[in-house]
């Protein structure tokens, strides 16, 4: 079952998220990753709950995949490059 890491960034210093976005995608497709949305114009409808900022989401074959790309040791120094340089909020959410 297919599994989606959707992340809400706010991004601080736009050219070193530049360089997080470089290294992260092929890491991301190393573990199946497919980038379905990454930063693209969001029409809110209903935000009782949640404004969103910057939405991306990757489709990864399963949750197992997502957590393992979540979690490696290649991705360690590029996700720091992301927390230092965004505030985020990351969440796994398994497909249909």
């Amino acid at each position: 079952m297919s599994a989606f890491v959707i992340v809400d960034t706010k991004i601080k210093d736009v050219e070193a998220y530049e360089e997080y976005k470089k290294l992260a995608r092929p890491i991301a497709e190393k573990y199946g990753g497919i980038y379905r949305a990454r930063g693209g114009k969001i029409e809110i409808l209903e935000s009782d709950l949640w404004s969103p900022t910057r939405i991306v989401i990757v489709e990864f074959p399963d949750v197992k995949s997502a957590k393992m790309f979540e979690n490696s040791d290649e991705y360690a120094d590029v996700k720091a490059i992301r927390n230092e340089n965004a505030d985020c909020t990351l969440i796994i959410v398994e497909g249909c």
